[in-house]
């Protein structure tokens, strides 16, 4: 009798730890803010700089808060951190990203996303960092796609003019010519940039080449490859090149980065870049993205 019990017995056992290894499995979304950064550095449930955080913005929403004034080279731990909380182990990433957000990401995944990083366990202190789950590593992080709205990995025209106050660190890592240098913008360690592209720019117009969301023009929004920035504009204006859909070539035959796609080019020139304290903006359709697919 004890060898039967032993015989049925085990099977449970196996079957209840293989059930508790799946639950440990957990999937997040990362919110990386752009510019001028309002929530709180190290708190991932601050969600100030997008909208209430009541907002369905993806499955286990985190807000990953660096300061949106520094550079990028000295605030990437605050995204590393995060990244090393959420994406490792048997945990995987949704991301999204907003304006300089793109750059932030950009980097850290081509500058970081080959070294060996600690798995960690998803309870972040008050600093946003985690504990490590039994010291192993794995190299780089677990991250299904990357959205990005309006996004700066171009650079903008607002820092070379100076429009933007010189004085912030940041302005000189958004000029086109240095965020286009920063770093390898193929390199996304296999990661899919979608790229959210807003036209509805009216105040600084004469300042971005092309289409724009008023901060940030279709050459940098729409993932354009090369050294500066060009003119990109919509199907319905016969001024410049179109900037296409998807991974293609844009009018011209200026390439877009490696895994970057157009997810989405604003024809009706209805989106601009800023969110207003309501994930409005661009990002709005991030949002509705994420809480759609990012589960």
């Amino acid at each position: 009798m004890a060898l039967r019990l032993s015989t049925l017995v085990r099977p449970l056992i196996i079957g209840v730890t293989l059930v508790a290894a799946v639950a440990y499995a957990t999937n997040f979304s990362l919110w990386v803010n752009g510019r001028n950064g309002s929530g709180q550095s190290g708190n991932h449930a601050d969600f100030t700089y997008w909208g209430p955080a009541s907002a369905n913005a993806g499955v286990n929403k985190k807000s990953v808060n660096w300061d949106g004034y520094n550079r990028i080279s000295d605030q990437s731990y605050r995204l590393r951190d995060a990244l090393d909380c959420y994406c490792t182990g048997s945990n995987w990433c949704y991301v999204a990203a907003h304006s300089a957000g793109n750059l932030m990401m950009g980097y850290t995944l081509s500058m970081y996303g080959g070294t060996p990083r600690v798995k960690r366990n998803a309870q972040a202190n008050s600093a946003g960092q985690c504990g490590a789950v039994d010291g192993s590593t794995q190299t780089g992080w677990n991250i299904k796609w990357v959205n990005v709205a309006g996004g700066a990995g171009g650079g903008s025209e607002l820092a070379n003019s100076g429009d933007w106050a010189i004085s912030e660190p940041l302005v000189s890592d958004l000029k086109t010519s240095t965020a286009r240098a920063m770093y390898n913008h193929n390199d996304t360690r296999g990661v899919w940039f979608n790229m959210y592209a807003g036209a509805s720019g009216t105040l600084y117009s004469f300042l971005l080449p092309g289409q724009d969301d008023e901060a940030i023009a279709y050459h940098s929004s729409g993932g354009i490859s090369g050294s500066g920035g060009a003119s990109y504009c919509n199907p319905s204006d016969w001024l410049c090149n179109d900037l296409t859909l998807g991974t293609a070539k844009a009018e011209g035959g200026r390439a877009k980065w490696s895994f970057h796609t157009v997810k989405f080019r604003d024809d009706r020139e209805a989106y601009n870049h800023y969110t207003n304290g309501s994930w409005g903006g661009i990002v709005s359709l991030v949002r509705q993205d994420m809480e759609a697919n990012a589960k």
